[in-house]
């Protein structure tokens, strides 16, 4: 078999359904097998897709523990020669996985492969492709610095800005959102070690597998969504102290003597400053995403966000099936009394969409995906105006998803009814 993907998920049900859509496509022509973890999702999440995708291997944990060690735990079942692992909160293109296992069958040192990643609205994610964390390089990090200065090859050397985000290149670390790992390597290295729990398991594999003698790449020749934000809000406090956490386990592991010390008092500084900025301002350092955050908490906040935005016109890129289903998962799905207009498009001839690179005033587009390939949205929303909101939706399922900031929760309309347990 030539590739295992391992997807591990937590309450995110409805993103993982887009996402196993957008894998079914690029399976197609791969022998390949998909597991998903369920770490004690407390949404329904194993009933609700089981049915759904019964060609999907399912594994419930009675409780969560973790993401390294639910990775770990299907690991010696898998059967492919490579494995994948990848987040439920991603959208893949249909030549994505080919191409990168012809890149690792053409390079030979390779043992891991990151790509390309985008977010929900079609910006580059610097995290794709990263440097090993030094005492100063992650204290830029973790203060907010590399995010103000994006480019600057001193504040943002975490994520190497000097290196062309489309071009394959080594690098020292890869994001666990999208980890393709040469099986024989992991089988050395036993995995994930499992004394993380959330966050800093893919910077020490990267590091075990340069120390074993192989060379991590980063893979610019494709491109996935990762829509983020699922679990911890990026930039909060929480976060950091997450963060903090593993990067003090990392320390520990591979530093000694000065130089942990060192690390260790900078990360001390990092969180100092990061709870001096959350006092400050009840919103913290990403106060737009907390806002928004902060109303998408119920139904009520829905409307309120809909109102915010003067939403009055959603273009739906799909056939007529798709756009009817669409139709009914919007009426269905508890936004309220909000007055939305149609434009149905032809998605059997692309020639058609034309009117989406003009898209007439529209403040949305739902993509859906029957006849529209992943790798054309993907490029598409690249391309469109940064206040458009993208939405994705795959033929069959039950939800529309999307994201608007990168550091808050995402978000899913679905019908609101009663699911069987």
């Amino acid at each position: 078999m030539q590739l295992s993907i391992i997807i591990v998920n937590y309450n995110v049900k409805y993103f993982l359904e887009q996402c196993l859509c957008s894998v079914q496509k690029a399976i197609e022509h791969l022998e390949a097998e998909v597991w998903v973890v369920d770490n004690a999702s407390s949404d329904n999440s194993i009933h609700y897709l089981q049915a759904k995708f019964p060609w999907v291997n399912f594994k419930a944990n009675l409780k969560n523990v973790g993401f390294a060690k639910a990775n770990n735990q299907v690991l010696n079942e898998c059967r492919g020669k490579y494995i994948l692992f990848l987040n439920p909160d991603t959208l893949i293109p249909e030549d994505s996985l080919t191409g990168c296992i012809t890149f690792m069958e053409t390079k030979t040192d390779t043992g891991a492969l990151g790509i390309r990643m985008i977010d929900g609205t079609g910006a580059f994610l610097p995290e794709s492709k990263r440097a090993f964390p030094s005492p100063l390089t992650s204290l830029y990090k973790m203060v907010g610095l590399s995010s103000l200065f994006p480019t600057s090859a001193i504040f943002s050397r975490y994520y190497l800005p000097y290196l062309n985000e489309y071009e394959n290149c080594e690098v020292d670390v890869l994001s666990g959102a999208f980890m393709l790992v040469r099986k024989n390597v992991l089988t050395e290295l036993k995995g994930f070690d499992e004394a993380f729990f959330m966050y800093g398991e893919d910077i020490d594999l990267s590091y075990r597998i340069q120390k074993l003698g192989y060379k991590n790449y980063y893979f610019g020749s494709s491109t996935i969504i990762h829509f983020k934000g699922e679990s911890t809000r990026r930039g909060s406090l929480k976060y950091v102290k997450i963060f903090y956490k593993a990067m003090s386990i990392f320390v520990k592991k591979h530093y000694a003597g000065k130089s942990a010390h060192l690390f260790t008092s900078f990360l001390h500084l990092a969180i100092w400053l990061r709870a001096s900025a959350s006092a400050i301002s009840p919103f913290g350092l990403q106060k737009g995403s907390f806002l928004f955050n902060s109303f998408n908490k119920s139904g009520r906040s829905e409307k309120k966000i809909k109102t915010i935005k003067k939403r009055n016109k959603i273009l739906v890129a799909g056939t007529k099936e798709e756009c009817e289903e669409v139709k009914t998962l919007l009426a269905n799905g508890g936004l309220g009394e909000i007055t939305i207009e149609h434009l149905y498009l032809n998605a059997e001839n692309k020639n058609e969409l034309a009117a989406i690179s003009n898209p007439y005033g529209a403040t949305e587009i739902i993509f859906c995906s029957e006849k529209l390939s992943y790798s054309w949205i993907i490029d598409k929303i690249q391309h469109l105006p940064k206040k458009i909101s993208f939405r994705f939706h795959a033929k069959g399922t039950g939800s529309i998803v999307g994201s608007d900031f990168k550091n808050t929760t995402g978000i899913v309309v679905a019908a609101r009814k009663r699911e069987q347990k």
